[in-house]
């Protein structure tokens, strides 16, 4: 895309970002609202599909198309994206019970992986890294602001509308954006040499669902050790070597091996796995301090993690441009993922609502002078022949350390929760029931669950039905159970701070090379841009 004036570059990233923000805004819209949808169509024993089945099919999809797009050009992927992604949505909006809705969750899931790999890989072939960065850092703030705006808007929408319209608002922009792309994006040749790796495609999509499926399942549906979690790990391990055997012999295949043989691309890919277990870890658990602890409802929890989207949109867009300007990008990751160290430490002490603001507003920032960063490194790392399969690859492990996050952190949190109540009861700090009568005292231990807090109207309406005279026991059971839940929150983001502390260390080993000014140049991954007597010219 070389050929392209930069006023007309600029054009096609409008259309981008707008491809962008119609699949973000559409993810985060729902994040809220999903309960009660789920509620209203009934099957809550099935709700964890609904989210499950579109992270397996969002991932596959991302790392499957970055390898075609490589092929086939990013346009087909672009439009085609947009078209599954709003007929996901569309024919979720129709669902009339849970089986469906989780068929057509599926569906939008497709479309959501090929837009949110398609567009980051697309200003690639925009930009050359050293302008890239800048723009990087806009898609980043885009992302941000649909954290922002979706979840406060989809819990307006679900009070005050039918539900269905939470899938259907948006489907006008997904138009405009089809539009843009069209005519606005221009195509590409084929490669005709290349060919498709049909059998490398299958084992890895295989290898993923075991993954994921295990992570998602162990330490909830069924325990670590047993033979159905056991079963999904040994396949994973199977599948691995099939894929490298297969990898090793395709003409072209559709996870190169030579990419994990470059430094650059296996440190920011295992850097950018541990920032998204540590960051989701943050992002899912903030909200059980301020609901459960400090008693906040859902709304008010919410307006906590605005500061961090707000900072992390504006040193993302900071941070893109100064990379730009100086061509450096190490000292960013090094500050960003130090930062985010610093937080997740805060988080572990919270004692407040100040507090807990205070802890996101440092996150946001380690997160705005990061995010940008570690794809960038990859993308620069790698020949433009390759920029489709290496972004769906960073994508592909920042993914896995989410998920593969959220289920280590909460495996810990259940076990650490269940050790402190026992603990605390065994101390003689629990309660003391020996004065109430024993139905009453099997009613209150039935209780003992901190996990009751999160639901305060619950939690008022049961201490509204208790007798006047154990009024005093219910109030001591409440402290316990949030003293106990407080205390398993520090121990779950101190175990959070550990996992991104060991992906600041592996960036200290991050070579920092030129930022390429051309897309054609070849990445030289012999120099450190910090021995280089030659410096390139800053891109306005």
């Amino acid at each position: 895309m070389n050929q392209l004036t930069h006023k007309q570059k600029v054009t096609v990233m409008i259309a981008l970002m707008a491809a962008m923000f119609f699949a973000a805004i559409n993810q985060t819209l729902v994040s809220t609202a999903m309960p009660r949808i789920i509620a209203l169509l009934g099957g809550m024993d099935y709700y964890s599909w609904v989210v499950t089945i579109f992270m397996l099919t969002s991932t596959i999809s991302t790392v499957l198309i970055g390898k075609l797009s490589d092929i086939y050009g990013r346009k087909p992927f672009l439009l085609s994206g947009i078209i599954i992604f709003m007929l996901g949505s569309f024919l979720t909006g129709l669902s009339t019970d849970i089986f469906q809705m989780i068929f057509f969750r599926a569906i939008q899931g497709i479309g959501a992986g090929i837009l949110m790999s398609t567009t980051v890989t697309a200003v690639g072939d925009l930009f050359a890294p050293r302008e890239r960065a800048k723009w990087t850092g806009v898609m980043m703030a885009i992302f941000g602001f649909s954290s922002i705006l979706g979840p406060t808007l989809g819990g307006v929408m679900i009070d005050h509308m039918a539900w269905k319209w939470l899938f259907w608002i948006f489907l006008p922009l997904g138009i405009i954006a089809f539009v843009m792309i069209w005519f606005m994006f221009p195509k590409s040749v084929r490669k005709t040499s290349e060919s498709i790796d049909y059998w490398g495609s299958l084992v890895l999509s295989a290898s993923i669902v075991a993954l994921l499926l295990g992570f998602s399942w162990a330490g909830n549906k069924y325990a670590w050790d047993s033979p159905e979690i056991l079963g999904l790990f040994a396949a994973v391990v199977v599948g691995i070597i099939i894929l490298i055997l297969i990898e090793r012999n395709a003409k072209s295949p559709v996870l190169p091996l030579s990419l994990f043989r470059n430094p650059i691309v296996t440190i920011s890919n295992s850097v950018g796995f541990l920032m998204n277990a540590g960051m989701m870890g943050a992002m899912i658990y903030l909200p059980f301090f301020v609901q459960g602890v400090e008693g906040l409802t859902p709304t008010q929890s919410g307006f906590v993690n605005m500061p961090m989207s707000v900072t992390m949109i504006v040193l993302s867009t900071l941070t893109g441009r100064w990379i730009s300007k100086s061509g450096k990008y190490k000292r960013f990751a090094l500050l960003g993922v130090a930062i985010m160290v610093v937080s997740m430490i805060m988080m572990a002490y919270m004692n407040s609502v100040a507090f807990a603001v205070a802890s996101m507003t440092v996150f946001g920032i380690g997160l705005g002078l990061s995010m940008p960063v570690f794809t960038l490194t990859v993308q620069n790392a790698v020949p433009a022949s390759q920029l489709g399969v290496a972004t769906a690859t960073a994508t592909l492990f920042r993914n896995l350390g989410g998920t593969i996050g959220i289920a280590v952190l909460g495996s810990i949190m259940n076990t650490t929760m269940t050790r402190k109540m026992d603990k605390a009861m065994a101390s003689g700090s629990g309660i003391d029931l020996s004065g109430v009568d024993p139905a009453t005292a099997t009613k209150l231990t039935d209780l003992l669950n901190p996990q009751l807090l999160l639901n305060q109207p619950l939690l008022k309406e049961m201490q509204s039905t208790l007798p006047e005279q154990i009024q005093g026991l219910f109030s001591q059971m409440v402290q316990l159970l949030r003293t106990v839940l407080s205390d398993t929150l520090s121990t779950v983001f101190l175990f959070g701070a550990g996992l991104v502390a060991v992906g600041l260390v592996l960036t200290f080993f991050l070579r920092e090379i030129p930022l390429r000014t051309s897309n054609d140049a070849v990445p030289d991954l012999k120099v450190d841009e910090s021995v280089r007597k030659r410096t390139e010219p800053a891109v306005q």
